[in-house]
């Protein structure tokens, strides 16, 4: 009934080109992930199912189960040795279940791209609904699904790049105790965020919103009996709460103001805003945005993210929820192309988040924080894309950052799980994520090393990897909008906007060198030089199976050649502009609103001029970083040496986390503990209203009835005559 309902929507005003094809099917996209979920989840609960005895009474209490450990074994961190190896009873069947709907996703997902493919030119989305899910006087929401070429670009990235993930998380995850619980957690991620993209509706694309958020709560925290991890879960929970605020604001003021909350509704009534209130909506989409990707100044949880499993950094926090703040702009075209001021507001702090994280990036030890840092920073470049107008550039960079992104961190996940595997081997307890105990490890892990050495330079931006071409189209496109459009004619804090978006431009080129420095300093520090994890360790270190390179592999090809889906016209190896035109539907309207109208177009001499700036600086990074570290003078992390001065700084990150607890958090908990806890829940409620007058008033007024009901007649013959007495004498007094 649901399908029939979708399909005669699709035929509401003559039949949509999608309309009979495989795309009617698009709803099974969320549901395969989500049957693999309730799959994997009911594995996880009845493997730690354990019944009782009919009479709890008579249940032993000194007793001890080693099934109660399962999940403590495998909770201080995955790369420690302190845990027994217990596979769990139920992998197998996981370890096909969880890949295999994502298998399965990707195959129909390619399937519905190539049927948009065939279709010609698709000029509205393709719209199913399947129920009423509000109704309330004028507000209507439908539970519907939204098909067009930005949802597609998407799906294609969240199911292909998180298929590969799923089969690099059987080898590395096979042994952890929890293995169905955590693929029924990245499962259910997967559904989120494929709702989330295709939701037709701001609603049904908070309802995704909100789930990737408590999906990465609860990857984060995976090995939640380690404090530290549990707190990281936490952190990045309740920070995401705040940026929700500002999503939900915006909602409430869009429907306040046009009575509709669907994307094509608003597309088409967004110019009946006044100026004010769209910057004001943009903005407060903006705050959401800031919170789910990581910008300044909700930033802080995304490193501390790292505490989870490395594939779920992959997944997460690289190829797919961190960028749902980018499609939320992407998506918003047409509002925030309404607004100069907002989005010179977007680009502002992404590139000041830019070559803030970046900074932050050079200093680190961690590979995870490393490539965490590194994360942060490349979402900053994206919100610099679709912030200036450049939506097409900015989604681009989403695309193939997930590519090179996915594949440093899963590349990280070989390093480390070679380590641990060493350590564990020769019962140390060193470090496995340290790049100090690391080194000239391309001896014993070649296809990482050149495989990761690929996404270096593709994030770099070095011809002819892919980053070169996303991240040099974000800055061309910053500097011609700063040229002509009209962000260039605005305002913002009464600067002109070409004078910031030429501020900007050139924080995004130092921060491209900075980022040129710390990768290849984390690839000498980690495949050069000498080894330093150990001379018992060495006999141990190894490539990764081949269930975990092989998708490596696969990633490394794309972060090679993914710049070829938007080639530009100096250099036409393929058909130039593929994903421009592929967007344009969606976005191009609202880029010629920021360019006045028309595109704009640059000289083969300022285009070879920007390109080769660009091209320079990532060069001149990599040749710094190649001089200046010297791996072999590095020590192990046990032998090394507190850091001083700015290198201190930027090891403690500024020391930010530090000023927000002390700003916020404390002053928090303080409030929470003395005012709300001692002073109203003890103090006034506890102390007045329950112990006072609800303990101390009946017991007074209890005594007073105990004395006056004494058993004796004299006593109240005597009270009788005293109350006839005061009686008379009121009637008396008031005939006086």
């Amino acid at each position: 009934m649901l399908l029939q309902e979708a399909a005669s929507a699709g035929l509401g005003v003559g039949a949509h080109p999608l309309v009979g094809s495989v795309a009617r099917w698009m709803w099974l996209l969320p549901i395969l992930p989500l049957l693999g979920f309730v799959i994997n989840g009911v594995l996880a609960i009845s493997s730690a199912f354990r019944r009782g005895p009919a009479d709890p009474a008579l249940a032993p209490h000194d007793t001890h189960d080693a099934r109660d450990t399962d999940e403590a074994h495998g909770q201080a961190d995955h790369e420690s040795d302190a845990h027994v190896v217990v596979r769990h009873r139920f992998a197998g069947i996981t370890s096909v279940v969880g890949p295999g709907v994502m298998v399965l996703a990707f195959g129909l997902a390619a399937a519905i791209f190539f049927a948009m493919r065939a279709s010609g030119e698709i000029h509205a989305p393709f719209v199913q609904r399947y129920f009423t899910w509000m109704l309330a006087s004028d507000l209507r929401i439908d539970t519907a699904f939204q098909l067009d070429q930005l949802s597609m670009v998407m799906i294609l990235v969240i199911t292909g790049v998180g298929m590969l993930i799923h089969l690099f998380s059987v080898g590395y995850m096979q042994d952890d105790p929890g293995y169905p619980r955590y693929f029924a957690y990245l499962n259910l991620f997967v559904f989120f965020m494929l709702v989330l993209v295709m939701g037709a509706s701001y609603p049904v694309m908070f309802v995704g919103w909100e789930g990737v958020g408590l999906c990465s709560y609860l990857l984060i925290g995976f090995w939640y009996l380690d404090k530290a991890n549990a707190d990281a879960g936490k952190k990045a929970f309740i920070v995401n709460r705040i940026g929700d605020f500002g999503f939900l604001i915006a909602m409430f003021m869009l429907f306040a103001n046009l009575g509709v909350l669907d994307f094509e509704a608003i597309r088409s009534q967004a110019q009946l805003l006044s100026p004010t209130l769209a910057t004001w909506i943009c903005l407060f989409f903006f705050l959401g945005c800031t919170g789910k990707s990581a910008q300044i100044p909700l930033y802080t949880w995304l490193p501390d993210a790292m505490a989870g499993p490395t594939p779920v950094s992959a997944l997460i926090h690289a190829a797919t929820m961190v960028t749902a703040g980018v499609y939320l702009v992407a998506r918003s075209n047409f509002l925030f192309s309404l607004s100069p001021a907002a989005s010179i507001t977007v680009v502002v702090i992404g590139a000041l988040t830019a070559i803030f994280a970046a900074s932050i990036g050079l200093k680190q030890w961690d590979i995870k924080k490393v490539l965490a840092y590194s994360t942060v920073s490349q979402l900053g470049y994206m919100f610099v894309g679709v912030g200036s107008g450049a939506y097409v550039a900015g989604i681009f960079h989403l695309v193939t950052h997930a590519f090179f992104k996915a594949l440093l961190f899963l590349g990280s996940g070989s390093v480390i799980f070679a380590l641990h595997r060493a350590y564990h081997a020769t019962h140390s307890h060193e470090d496995a994520q340290d790049m100090r105990n690391m080194g000239g490890l391309k001896a014993f892990m070649p296809w990482t090393f050149f495989l990761m050495w690929i996404a270096t330079l593709a994030i770099s931006g070095i011809f002819p990897f892919s980053g070169f071409f996303s991240k040099d189209e974000i800055l061309g496109s910053v500097f011609l909008r700063a040229r002509d459009s009209t962000l260039a004619d605005a305002h913002w804090l009464g600067i002109p906007g070409n004078i910031v978006l030429y501020a900007c431009y050139a924080l995004g080129l130092a921060a491209a060198f900075m980022t040129a420095v710390y990768m290849t300093r984390m690839m000498i520090y980690t495949f050069h030089g000498p080894n330093r994890t150990g001379e018992r360790e060495r006999d141990y270190l190894s490539e990764a199976p081949w269930l975990m390179t092989g998708p490596l592999v696969v990633l490394g090809v794309l972060s090679a050649v993914g710049g070829w889906l938007n080639l530009p016209a100096l250099i036409p190896l393929v058909p130039v502009g593929g994903l421009q035109r592929w967007l344009d539907p969606v976005v191009g309207e609202s880029e010629l609103r920021v360019t006045h109208g028309a595109p704009l177009e640059a000289t083969h001499t300022l285009e070879y001029s920007l390109i080769g700036a660009a091209v320079m600086i990532a060069l001149a990074g990599i040749a710094l970083a190649w001089i200046r570290l010297k791996p072999e003078r590095l020590v192990p992390k046990r032998d090394a040496v507190a850091e001083e001065g700015v290198e201190r700084v930027l090891v403690n990150k500024y020391y930010v986390d530090e000023a927000y607890d002390r700003a916020v958090v404390e002053p928090t908990v303080g409030i929470a503990r003395n005012v709300l806890w001692k002073g109203i829940d003890v103090g006034l409620i506890d102390g007045v209203m329950v112990n006072f007058f609800g303990g101390a008033v009946p017991r007074f007024v209890g005594w007073v009835g105990s004395q006056l009901q004494s058993g004796q007649v004299g006593t109240y013959a005597w009270v009788l005559v005293v109350g006839v007495l005061f009686v008379l004498g009121a009637f008396t007094l008031r005939g006086l």
